[in-house]
């Protein structure tokens, strides 16, 4: 029964994060409409659809307030980050080949380099600095990352046309007859609450754009409550759960976001969206709690235990992150092969976790096989 209570309150959670990215998406898509295609879909889009990543890890640390707290958090990160290189382009291939009857979908190389090879460098930041003991710095340290890289890469925007946003929107446009704000409110449908039969402008768009992420915020607690409740009623830590669940209900913003800029034919903000939301995930979403919590509460120092898993979780991202930014930058286009085979790794992801949440003989030898690579890097 507890564990059906867990599950219930975990779907909830997803639900008004699907529901509230409608409007989110809706902002951001107006607020990012001058910015060239790749720089929207790694910057707008990637930071509002990282915003469940960021109050998940909030939540996690500031309210378990201990190592499990920040495990959870960096758990929920790394896992949405595995979610996003893996699973969010592979659908955005798979229906774009369906829709637009492709053989192979083309993204572009520098988009790729550009957001592949600062992720990778992010993750190896990540794995150099962070031991069993946390500071204020470690925090600070991979905000200043993002700084640089969201800099980089608006600098490396002048020159570049602009996209354009109005793309299909009267098709996509609901039926609203007899139906007012405030139902809107209550059902979720936030765009028609905010912006009503109106306009939308700069300044109801950033007000959608804030109801909406704390929409999100407040559906990330019940998400994280609902994780912990079934990692107590599973019998595992709420660290294996939070990698799996809290990472893939996080990431369904991303995951909406991606599809959609897919089925307008915008492939290079669909694969950008989710390596820049990777490169959130990891420099901010997991930066700014733990550069918070550290100034308020002091160092944290991580359990032995704690940081073997923490150890192994961050080298297997980093495998299949470099795995991944092959896939993407190999041959000419992605095609249904390439979709299923990230598809697959994501499969074999999850078993691996499943498999050491339980303590199964076979996942030993691969976790020894990455603390090796943990001490050759180091």
């Amino acid at each position: 029964m507890d564990i059906i209570v867990a599950l219930i309150l975990v779907v909830i959670s997803t639900i008004v994060i699907a529901k509230a990215c409608d409007g989110f998406e809706a902002a951001a898509d107006y607020l990012g409409r001058n910015l060239s295609e790749g720089v929207k879909g790694a910057s707008i889009n990637a930071i509002g659809s990282s915003m469940p990543e960021l109050f998940t890890t909030f939540v996690f640390l500031f309210i378990f307030a201990d190592t499990t707290g920040f495990a959870g958090g960096l758990g929920a990160t790394a896992g949405s980050a595995v979610f996003n290189a893996m699973i969010i382009p592979a659908f955005s291939i798979l229906v774009a080949l369906r829709l637009f009857k492709l053989v192979a979908v083309s993204v572009s190389k520098k988009v790729i380099l550009r957001d592949g090879l600062m992720l990778i460098a992010a993750e190896l930041l990540l794995i150099v600095t962070m031991g069993d003991t946390l500071q204020w710095w470690h925090g600070l340290m991979l905000m200043l990352f993002y700084f640089f890289y969201i800099g980089y890469m608006f600098w490396s925007m002048k020159g570049q046309p602009s996209s354009d946003s109005d793309d299909d929107d009267d098709e996509e446009e609901e039926d609203h007859a007899g139906k007012n704000r405030l139902q809107s409110l209550l059902t979720l449908d936030l765009e028609f609450a905010i912006i009503g039969r109106g306009e939308m402008r700069t300044g109801n768009g950033w007000v959608l754009l804030t109801v909406a992420t704390t929409v999100i915020a407040l559906a990330c607690w019940l998400l994280v409550y609902g994780c912990e409740q079934l990692g107590h009623a599973m019998g595992i830590e709420g660290y294996f759960v939070a990698v799996i669940i809290a990472a893939a209900a996080s990431s369904i913003p991303d995951t909406i976001l991606s599809i959609r800029d897919a089925k307008k034919g915008n492939y290079d903000d669909a694969v950008s969206n989710a390596l820049g939301s990777n490169i959130f995930d990891i420099c901010f979403a997991l930066g700014l709690p733990l550069f918070l919590y550290t100034i308020i509460y002091g160092e944290i120092n991580i359990l032995p235990e704690t940081l073997n898993n923490i150890v192994e979780l961050r080298i297997l991202l980093l495998i299949l992150t470099v795995v991944a930014f092959f896939i993407f930058f190999c041959g000419k286009g992605l095609g249904k092969v390439k979709a299923y085979t990230l598809l697959m790794l994501y499969v074999l992801f999850t078993a691996y976790i499943v498999g050491r949440a339980y303590q199964y003989e076979w996942a030993t030898p691969i976790a020894e096989f990455l603390h090796s690579i943990q001490a050759l890097i180091n």
